[in-house]
Formats: structure tokens, sequence, C-alpha cells
């Protein structure tokens, strides 16, 4: 790390800040303020579209782009990451909310959107002051593409009876779907009309100009046509009045037991945020070799939450479509996001009565496709060729999303991810050593016990840490070793090189294992990094029992130790067999 790379680590945030707007470089400036202004336009009727899945009013979508945006911008770390609504978030929320029995666009069920935000933003300031950002390394990449492809069901399939024109009904998601193919004959063909038309222009654009906002030229036509048509009167569903002018700041009503009720959805809420906005920025820091601190993030994402919560809208995430659109237009630093903020500002102070005439259909078919994409079909594809295994898990993950809910399939997202983790150290890759003389070389092969590194000698090599639950195999691998092969074992060796630490259980494992193995007479043997293991090992009492002389920091001294060891015995034998004279 260079000295200025490391004076902006140690900055704060405000210092941070100004460091990436500054020198005010003209020709830098134009593609960041291009860059804000299309993510305005991309991201304004999606944002709008991820307040018909939490059950919001429509303005609440539009405030998300606007406070949460400049506070992250400020306090977070990453130039890149946008920080706004997600519909993973909202997906989560709006499931949690109404199972219990909270009604949407209610102002109670708002208020409690909001309560959840701030609740989100005191668990992310815990999160930094006990340092979690880690967290995030534990929600595998398979899990989370699982998930979020699980959401994406689950988005679409909920927005079908609003883009049929038809009432919602049923609960969870197979009766609801079951509910809306049993009234298809009370389809709205106006609706449906608008709803193909609005997904026909967003696919036509996303083809033939990625870059030019399709969605809001389709929300901008649209509400321009039910305005002139008169379609509200012809029973096509409208926003009807959307308020206009800044939030309303303040805090939601914060009594004991609304925090509890919350409590459990936060928490859910907070595991996708850490997850999501941690893998946003490390692509983007490492595609530009920026600077990105996981738990600076974290401030910045809690004071985000926070302003969210304080400015009657919901939680906010680190959006990756958002980070995609400013990525894609050119934009570089967090001149993109105040732009995106100016024109959200001037949308709300002066252009928010048409919104008064958008067809609610429009928003549905925008959310659809939202939802279609989020099913990541590439991403399973590359999984079940690379890891047909880890495939397995994120179509089951996926599952629970859509069967259980999203809240229910974020806590088995995560522990599948930890299970995943325990199997591999449970069965890690183990192999002997197997020395090419000619070339001088080790090279590990297929524990087998005809395998032998010398004459009489394995070395047996172990691929992960020695723990309780991973020790019975690690034993029952190297007597297999010793007991199995078909010439003597003189000397069997562990390779502890790939061994970082080993607890109580390994310690008293590896004892008993030397303790077997001296009655057979059998050597055991450890080569270590002795800066790593040394004092661990002291302090567990192996030192003593194996025997510093039988441990080794190399290969090659190990061997070298055991040639001179059968050198001399060889030499004393045949002494003692020699005729006097």
């Amino acid at each position: 790390m260079t000295s200025t790379q490391d004076s902006q680590q140690r900055s704060g945030p405000a210092l941070r800040f100004l460091q990436g707007l500054l020198p005010f470089d003209k020709e830098r400036l134009a593609p960041d303020i291009v860059a804000g202004i299309t993510l305005a336009a991309l991201g304004i009727p999606e944002v709008m579209g991820y307040t018909k899945i939490i059950g919001t009013p429509v303005i609440t979508g539009l405030y998300t782009l606007f406070l949460p945006v400049v506070v992250f911008a400020v306090f977070g770390s990453s130039r890149h990451l946008v920080v706004s609504a997600d519909s993973a978030t909202a997906a989560m929320v709006a499931a949690a909310l109404t199972s219990l029995s909270f009604t949407p666009n209610t102002p109670r069920y708002i208020e409690l959107t909001s309560l959840i935000g701030i609740v989100v933003a005191a668990i992310l300031i815990l999160a930094r002051i006990l340092q979690l950002g880690f967290l995030a390394d534990f929600l595998s990449r398979s899990v989370l593409v699982g998930f979020l492809s699980g959401v994406g069901v689950q988005v679409a399939v909920g927005q079908l009876h609003d883009m049929l024109g038809i009432e919602k009904g049923g609960h969870g998601f197979f009766r609801q779907l079951l509910y809306t193919f049993e009234h298809l004959r009370d389809t709205h063909l106006p609706s449906l009309f608008i709803a193909l038309a609005v997904l026909a222009i967003i696919v036509l654009f996303e083809m033939v100009a990625p870059r030019f906002p399709g969605a809001l030229l389709a929300v901008v036509g649209m509400t321009a046509a039910s305005a002139y048509f008169h379609w509200a009167g012809r029973g096509v569903q409208v926003v009807g009045t959307v308020p206009g002018g800044l939030p309303h700041l303040g805090l939601p009503r914060l009594a004991y037991s609304d925090i509890v009720m919350v409590l459990p959805i936060s928490l859910s809420c907070f595991i996708v945020i850490l997850a999501q906005s941690a893998a946003t920025s490390r692509a983007y820091a490492l595609k530009y070799r920026d600077q990105f601190n996981q738990n600076v993030d974290l401030i910045g994402l809690s004071l985000a939450n926070a302003a969210a919560g304080c400015s009657s809208t919901f939680v906010v995430n680190g959006s990756p479509t958002k980070t995609a659109m400013v990525d894609t237009a050119g934009g570089r630093s967090q001149w993109s996001h105040l732009t995106t903020a100016t024109v959200v500002l001037t949308v709300l102070l002066f252009f928010t009565r048409p919104l008064s005439f958008l067809p609610n259909v429009v928003l549905a078919a925008i959310v659809f496709h939202i939802g279609i994409k989020l099913i990541d079909h590439r991403g399973l594809r590359e999984i079940q060729r690379a890891q047909p295994n880890e495939f397995a898990l994120a179509l089951v993950t996926a599952a629970a999303v859509v069967i259980l809910g999203v809240e229910q399939g974020i806590i088995l997202a995560v522990v599948l991810s930890l299970l995943q983790h325990v199997r591999r150290s449970y069965r890690p890759q183990t192999g002997v050593l197997v020395r090419d003389a000619a070339a001088d070389q080790w090279r590990i092969e297929d524990p087998l016990p005809v395998k032998l590194a010398e004459p009489g000698m394995v070395i047996f090599w172990f691929g992960a840490d020695l723990f309780y639950a991973n020790v019975a195999f690690f034993a029952e691998q190297a007597r297999m070793l010793v007991h199995e092969s078909p010439t003597p074992v003189r000397w069997l060796t562990i390779d502890a090189t790939a061994i970082s630490g080993l607890d109580f259980s390994a310690a008293r494992a590896l004892a008993e294992l030397q303790q077997d193995l001296a009655k057979i007479g059998v050597t055991l043997a450890l080569i270590v990094i002795p800066v790593r293991h040394w004092s661990n090992l002291e302090r567990m009492g192996l030192i003593e029992l194996i025997g510093a002389n039988h441990i080794f920091e190399s290969r090659h001294a190990c061997l070298a130790a055991y040639q001179s060891e059968w050198s001399a015995q060889n030499s004393s034998r045949e002494a003692e067999s020699a005729p006097e004279s």
C-alpha cells in the first residue's frame, strides 16, 4: 500500500468524500454528471416499482434515491456503490409485515417499514463496532445466486394479478399463483395490453440501445396516454395523488414492543445488505484498483438506512443493478450519486403531479421485468457446470425462498453456506507426498498405502485445520497408511504446512496416534511452520511427546534426518552382525 493510499485509509469519511470529488477535473466531471442523470432516468421507474413490492406509496421509492444516496456517498468508502431501494430487502419486509397481518399502504404499515430501516441502521452500527464486516464472506456466491433467483420468481409472480387487472388473492406463493390462474377469465384486457406494451418497450431498448432508459420512456409515455385518454375512467387503476415536496423528517414511533417485533426481519435484512453491498463494492474496487473498507461501508450503510427511516421511506441496500448502471454510463466518483440526488430532488419539487396519472399496471410490468432479471440463469448454469453440489444448494435456497418465504430463505442461505464451509473442513483433501528425485520436486498423490516418499517413510498431507469434527477422519487416514502398507513403515510424517491451527481434541488425538505408533515401532514426525505452530505444540505438550528432533521446518530437512537415522541404524546392525576378529 502506498503512503497516499494509507493516508486515505486513515482519514475520516468526510475527508475521503472530498478526496473522491477533488481535484475538480472538468474532463472527469462531465462523464460523472451524465452517469448520474442516466442513473436517475433508469432508477426512478425502478424504485417506484419497488414500492409495489414492499407495499408503500410510490413517492417513498423516490425518497430512497435522495437522502440515502447522498449520505452513503459522504460516509461510505466505495466510490462506486449506489445505495437505494432493493428488490430483495423490499420483498423481505413485505413478506414479514404481511405475515404479521399488517395491511400494505396503511399509515401503521408505512411507519413499521421506516422503523425497520432505523433498527437495521442500529444493527449495522453495532456490526461496525464489533468489526463484523467479515461476516459477508460467509454467504457463498452459489447460495446468494439461489437466494436472489428465488426472490426473482416470487417478485415476478407477485405482479401477475396487477398485469392482468384482476384482484389479488390467496396467501403464499402457490395459493396466490393458483388464485391468479383460476381468475384468468376476469382478465382486464386494456391492463394486459398496457403491461405487454411496457415489457415490449423495455426489452426492445435493452436489445437495440441498452443505455437508453426504456423503462423511463414507458413510464412517461403511458402516463401521458393515461392523462390524455382518461384511462382511470376506463377501469385502469392509476397511482392517484402523489404528494410533492421534500420528505417529512422525523423518527417513526420507537415503542419497545414494535422494535422487538421487527427485530427478526431487520436481522435478515442486515445479512442481505452486508453480503450484497460488500460483494458489489469489492467487485468494483478490484476492477478499478480503488480503496475499499468493508467496516467503513458499514457506517455508510447504517447512516443511509437511518436517513431512510427518518425520511418516511424504507430500508435501503447496496444495489448491484444501480451500481452497474452508473459504471456502464461512465461514472467513477460520488459526483454521479450527487447528480442523481439532484435530479430526484427536482422531480420531488416540481414533477410529482403528473405521477398521479401513472397506471399501476405500468409499475407492475417494470417490477415483473426486474423479477425475471433477478433469476440468474447464467449464474446457475455456471455453478451447475463447475460444482454440481453447490448447484443443488443454490436450487434448495431458491426453492426455500419461493415456498417458505424470503425471510426464511435468507436464514436457510446463511445456514447452508456455513454447513458448506464446515463440510469442506470436515472432509478436506488429503494425500501423500511422493518425491521425484530426478526433478528434485514433490507432488501430492492420492493417499494410498503403497505410495512412499522413501522406503519405509510415508509423508501424509492434510489439507485443512485439525479440529474436533475432522480429527477422527485424520487419525483413520494416518493409521490406514501405516497398517495397510505392503512394506513395513518406519516413519509416518505429518506434513502440517496446510494446517493453520489445532484445538484440544486434535492435540489429544495426535498424542494418541504417536503413542499407538510407538508401540509398533513407528516414529511420528511433523513438518510444521515454527512461527505458526511451535508455541501451540509446546503448550499442548506435543513437542515433549513427539520430540524436538522429529519436528522439522521443511520436507528436505525431514528427509535428511530420516535418511541419516536409517543409515546409522543400518551401520549399527552391520557392526553387530559382523564376526569378531
